[in-house]
């Protein structure tokens, strides 16, 4: 089991002329200390106007920043939201194989919809219409990762002539593609397309084994991929605080974990928001037994470097590939956040690492094969028409990218 942290770059009200910028370097800190401590993953939301609860509106640039302080640590995107209106799927390439070039090739495309109606709304995106986006957006960016030129696109929401989108990623044929997923149903779908499911839904262990076997059956039987590889991963989300003293990680992930709860009720479910005038923070504090017991959850771990392999260990035994843990929550300590990561690195991973080499070989081994049952499975794109003259000058390696696939365009 490899581990990742995850970062929403939470920034409780009341805040300073320097409440943002200090929470930014701090965050820059911990990754550079997780890089040192042997973490595997940093992964960073994207989200916009979630004011105190997430102000991670250009995660593309604290990735980048996260890449020259580090030499190891893969940079995740966690993810990138594809509804057009967000992000063109032209930027998103160029941005996604420039970060892939600074970064040395440590890129993980995780993407997905969004889905408050705070940031739809703000965006003027259809709910009924953003899964068919993500849809059509993806299929364009992992064409345009490598072919050269890119061939064209006519659909429903994008219409893109042939050019050649520049730069190319490091990664060949392009950066792991990984699915935002919250729910069994989205975890389906990151199967069938040959994605690895980012599960950022708090559910148990029991549960995330449920989960995980049925991706990998799906991944077996129905996969037909979206990119040109498949990355079959399945890693899921917990909330973690480690400390030597039991009693000070009790207290402050009390205080502190819950809120990334509280806050996601609010935008996603049932808050009333003010913008600019809403005060969540304030509000988690008065609630009733806010701040008190994390315990009644399996998704939440706080206590000493024992009490979170113990936890740990079963999260492992459910076949999972990653845990992605959140310490960064609320009003959370700095100096807090960095004595957990480095406790996770010193204290408690050493333990899973003894077996990752061997858990990897048997994966392999056994994925193989459906890797290549589902490569074949891989319908070519679909290519505009051209009526008259193109610009197409070269198309070559496309029948390298697509076996047995030409395109036939009128000059």
């Amino acid at each position: 089991m490899r581990f990742g942290m995850l970062y929403e770059h939470t920034v409780p009200r009341p805040w300073g002329p320097d409440t943002e910028y200090n929470r930014y370097q701090e965050a820059l800190d911990q990754v550079e200390l997780a890089d040192k401590a042997g973490i595997d993953y940093v992964w960073i939301v994207e989200h916009h106007f979630l004011e105190e609860h997430a102000h991670s509106s250009a995660p593309e640039v604290f990735l980048a920043a996260c890449s020259q302080r580090t030499r190891r640590i893969r940079m995740g995107h966690g993810i990138v939201a594809l509804p057009i209106p967000y992000n063109h799927p032209v930027r998103v390439a160029e941005r996604i194989s420039t970060l892939d070039l600074v970064s040395n090739g440590r890129v993980e495309f995780g993407t997905g919809e969004t889905s408050s109606d705070v940031e739809l709304g703000g965006f003027n995106i259809s709910r009924a219409e953003k899964n068919a986006m993500w849809r059509e957006s993806l299929e364009v960016i992992t064409r345009m990762l490598v072919e050269e030129p890119f061939l064209g696109y006519e659909g429903k929401y994008l219409q893109i002539p042939v050019r050649n989108v520049v730069p190319k990623p490091r990664q060949k044929p392009h950066p792991p593609l990984w699915l935002a997923c919250s729910r069994l149903e989205q975890i389906k779908i990151a199967a069938r397309h040959g994605l690895g499911a980012l599960t950022f839904g708090f559910v148990s262990p029991n549960e995330a084994r449920q989960w995980s076997n049925e991706y990998y059956r799906i991944l077996a039987e129905e996969c037909e991929p979206i990119g040109s590889a498949i990355n079959p991963n399945i890693a899921f989300t917990a909330l973690l605080l480690c400390d030597t003293n039991r009693e000070r990680a009790q207290r402050l992930g009390a205080e502190n974990l819950l809120f990334l709860k509280y806050c996601t009720d609010h935008f996603y479910f049932h808050g009333r928001h003010e913008p600019g005038k809403t005060r969540l923070w304030e509000m988690y504090r008065n609630t009733p037994g806010a701040g008190t017991a994390v315990e009644g959850t399996s998704a939440v771990i706080t206590g000493t470097p024992q009490d979170a392999r113990e936890a740990l260990r079963i999260w492992r035994d459910t076949g999972i590939d990653q845990i992605i843990v959140l310490t960064q929550c609320g009003n959370m300590p700095h100096e807090a956040t960095s004595r957990s990561i480095d406790l996770l690195g010193r204290e408690v991973m050493p333990e899973f690492r003894e077996e990752e080499e061997k858990r990897l070989r048997e994966k392999e081994a056994r994925v193989a094969p459906i890797i290549e049952k589902a490569m074949k499975r891989k319908k070519p794109p679909r290519l505009p028409s051209h009526d008259g003259p193109t610009i197409v000058t070269a198309v070559g390696g496309y029948g390298g990218i697509y076996p047995g696939v030409s395109h036939n365009s009128k000059r």
